[in-house]
């Protein structure tokens, strides 16, 4: 069976490592200047060239987004950018904006492209129009079905990839003027304040007091949030429509997000490719997506045209059963003890689970902890404060502390 790409988002450095020793085969990242995620910290041109050599000693990807629409005053400092991203060895950028293409091709010929969703491509005909041009892939717009993509693999040779897990945008494949309407904050240059995601009441300019029947009540509702899309039991159409890679959405969220979903759908392929016959969707897959902050889940466009069962009036908040309380930075064998970085309230009492990359979780009780004087300490009551405790059982740097979230809370 072909292998399909799973692709991770990287919003930092760290987020990127964290992708792709938990299964990713490739990360798509952006600079400081012409991403459509201007808040989700990005990376500085050193943290870019560490991060590239970094995914490439694990033979795998880094594409490099520069799908912004650039504005006049945007495209001085493109040329250098572009020279800089293809001194750095990127293995594609992606891009949605022709006047982009053009100064890629005059001043890096050579540099792999990728069309991003915020282009819309939604039918054969414009995907071949884009392989016509010579660039290697296109990343479909959101709004095609499963029966749609397969229509257009038929058609095209190029390579295609899809989101299938995360935010869904209320806007035709991100192409939103909410944000720059409500904010002067422009969605389209990577600045969306996302106000989807805000609380609205709907009334008619001569009908005040009239509210739009879809409210539930006299306090409004979140009439344009989405439930976030997951294709987890999905997985055997996706890699059988021809798909070339599986994409994550979710630059702007935390690290255990990533090494999570990535691990679940790393699982899942393998699993799939390995034994086609006697696969079928594991529950502790979907309780693992359940542990991180979310949305509840849809399925999005795939598999029908999406209704109200695919929104969520009453609420814009996120969910999620376990909270990530500390990052494995070493491990000594011999004293069965892990350096550990604290990432949230962490003491001795509490009853935790390890999640490490290649390995099955196991929990445990944490029984003691010391500080780096190897002092005996209670918590770690300190910001990313740096301690060590007593393992159960052999971690791997980079495994990643979990406590279950109070039933209450």
């Amino acid at each position: 069976m072909k292998k399909i790409e799973l692709l991770a988002p990287a919003g930092n450095l760290e987020k990127l490592k964290m992708a792709l020793l938990y299964g990713a085969d490739a990360v798509f990242l952006a600079g400081k200047s012409f991403g459509l995620r201007a808040f989700s910290g990005n990376f500085t041109e050193e943290e870019l060239k560490e991060g590239v050599e970094f995914a490439h000693s694990l033979q795998k990807k880094a594409y490099v987004t520069v799908n912004i629409f650039p504005h006049n005053e945007d495209l001085p400092a493109l040329p250098d950018y572009i020279r800089f991203l293809s001194d750095c060895n990127v293995d594609a950028v992606i891009i949605a904006d022709l006047g982009v293409y053009r100064i890629i091709k005059e001043v890096a010929p050579n540099l792999p492209i990728h069309i991003s969703t915020q282009a819309n491509n939604t039918n054969w005909s414009s995907v071949l129009f884009w392989q016509e041009l010579g660039v290697s892939r296109v990343v479909l717009a959101r709004e095609l079905s499963l029966e749609d993509i397969t229509i257009i693999r038929d058609k095209v040779k190029i390579e295609l990839e899809a989101f299938v897990h995360g935010a869904m945008c209320i806007s035709y494949s991100g192409r939103c003027l909410m944000s720059n309407y409500f904010t002067d904050r422009d969605a389209n240059r990577g600045q969306c304040a996302q106000p989807c995601r805000w609380k609205f009441n709907l009334v008619e300019e001569k009908r005040p007091g009239e509210y739009y029947p879809v409210i539930e009540d006299e306090r409004g509702t979140y009439i344009f949030n989405s439930k976030d899309l997951c294709l987890l039991p999905h997985i055997p159409e996706l890699i059988n429509s021809g798909l070339n890679s599986l994409k994550v959405e979710g630059r702007m969220k935390s690290v255990h997000y990533a090494a999570t979903v990535i691990k679940v759908y790393r699982e899942a392929i393998d699993a799939y490719v390995n034994n086609p016959e006697h696969y079928s969707v594991k529950d502790e897959w979907l309780e693992e997506l359940q542990k991180i902050s979310h949305r509840a889940y849809t399925s999005g466009f795939y598999f029908n045209k999406t209704t109200q069962n695919d929104q969520i009036y009453g609420s814009s908040s996120y969910e999620q059963t376990f909270d990530f309380i500390g990052l494995v930075k070493s491990y000594d064998p011999i004293t069965k003890m892990a350096t550990i970085e604290q990432r949230n309230n962490i003491k001795v009492g509490q009853e935790i689970e390890i999640m490490q990359p290649g390995k099955p979780n196991f929990t445990q009780v944490i029984t003691e902890m010391f500080d780096l004087d190897n002092n005996c300490i209670g918590a770690a009551p300190h910001p990313q404060q740096v301690f060590k405790m007593r393992m159960r059982q052999e971690v791997a740097e980079y495994a990643m502390l979990r406590r279950e979230v109070p039933k209450n809370v």
